[in-house]
């Protein structure tokens, strides 16, 4: 794999909307023959490669190019939309560090290069900013850090047949925040086609961080993954406890590799579920521009997808509420919850199931039958498991662990339910 960056005029799209004045970088990659345009990323989802560029556009006032962004970020950037694809050697189009490359061969065995950059660090925290309510509860946790957004925008080579992704209600609601806030704009989820326009890592979705970590003196970029997807599943819908999950694990790959970049991932909520995430971001100012629904116009969340669903079905529980929602049982967005488990997000079906009142007569009353949760039996769900607050590199662990003396740590029984996650 051949990896070439260029910094220049955007290449545009029909309907990408302004931005004439904005700093573009430009990713074009050439694979090598022992290369492949058929992959996997890191969670186990295969994937086809659709074409070989995109573009990242960042704001007027923020970003640089050339020798002011450390090679090692722009390395970074490239990899989490190449590594699928990359079979034995990656060729940056300038030096990187040894620490980088030495990242890059101990996690996927491929020989990258050329070597010669110096290490590069940082002093602030910056959260990856979705405005759903995982992040939410990030910002809340943390109220001075910068928030980065990343918005999709369309290809300029690549037909959108997404075009009910409603990223332009979700830039518009973060910038209601009044928060200190960047907005990226990028095509690259349209480098795959199948199976739909999406992350080739879900890391990519840090791009814009990681090309403006230079000008905003990044050291780090908090993230919004909770328990679940923390410590319960390391590859796709894995029903166990998984220590060493490779995509949020600090000893992880990923991990490793964004850290050798001098911006460790940080997960702030990585050892609580996502009650408490939804109970944090209901409870923060922001709560009227939570949205977790990429379908919902400026009004309101579509209400008929699946993920709105799922996350109703977590806040009616939060709220001690029945579950309010037009999705029957016999429709397609509900059949997965009509088979036995395991199922996705496991840990938060038993909660909601234990405590929305009538949950008999909704799409979950087959799973709670299956489950049988009770309130005691998913208690621990509304505490921290202790082990991801020694995750937190220090500079930001003393504040995070302050927020979570307030939710509560989990007893050691509470956390063997973690450990033992899966085996049951």
């Amino acid at each position: 794999m051949r990896v070439t960056w260029t910094a220049g005029e955007p290449e545009r799209a029909d309907g990408a909307g302004e931005g004439g004045a904005e700093r573009v970088w430009r990713l074009v990659f050439q694979l090598d023959p022992e290369d492949a345009t058929s992959g996997a990323c890191t969670d186990g989802q295969r994937m086809e490669l659709r074409t070989n560029s995109c573009q990242v556009r960042l704001p007027p006032a923020a970003g640089a190019y050339g020798d002011e962004v450390h090679p090692d970020l722009l390395a970074v950037a490239a990899w989490t939309l190449a590594a699928p694809w990359t079979r034995r050697r990656v060729t940056f189009d300038r030096p990187i560090s040894g620490e980088l490359a030495e990242a890059i061969q101990d996690g996927w065995g491929v020989e990258a290069g050329p070597v010669g950059a110096r290490p590069r660090s940082g002093t602030r925290l910056a959260i990856s900013y979705s405005g759903g309510a995982d992040s939410v509860a990030v910002a809340a946790i943390l109220p001075d850090a910068p928030l980065v957004h990343f918005q999709r925008i369309s290809h300029p080579r690549v037909p959108n047949r997404w075009t009910h992704y409603r990223s332009d209600v979700l830039a518009r609601l973060a910038a209601r925040t009044g928060r200190e806030l960047t907005v990226v704009r990028s095509d690259l989820e349209f480098l795959l086609a199948y199976p739909r326009p999406g992350y080739a890592e879900h890391h990519a979705v840090a791009a814009g961080a990681l090309l403006l970590a230079d000008e905003l003196d990044l050291g780090g970029i908090a993230m919004g993954y909770e328990l679940g997807s923390r410590w319960l599943g390391g590859d796709r819908y894995v029903h166990r406890y998984t220590p060493d999950n490779p995509m949020w694990a600090p000893h992880g790959k990923w991990g490793r590799l964004f850290s050798a970049a001098g911006l460790p991932v940080v997960l702030p909520v990585g050892g609580v579920s996502e009650a408490v995430t939804m109970r944090v971001a209901l409870e923060s100012e922001l709560r009227d521009l939570v949205r977790w629904c990429l379908r919902g116009s400026g009004d309101g969340p579509c209400g008929t997808c699946g993920k709105c669903l799922y996350k109703e079905l977590i806040q009616a529980a939060v709220e001690r509420r029945p579950l309010s929602t037009a999705v029957t049982a016999s429709g397609a967005v509900a059949r997965k919850w009509q088979e036995p488990p395991p199922y996705g997000g496991q840990e938060m079906i038993e909660y909601g199931c234990a405590r929305v009142p009538g949950i008999e007569s909704t799409p979950f009353a087959r799973a709670a039958g299956h489950l049988r949760p009770t309130e005691e039996s998913t208690r621990w769900l509304d505490h921290c498991y202790p082990p991801a607050l020694d995750e937190i590199p220090e500079p930001w662990r003393g504040r995070v662990a302050a927020y979570m003396d307030g939710v509560g740590l989990m007893t050691p029984d509470e956390s063997a339910r973690v450990e033992n996650w899966g085996t049951r």
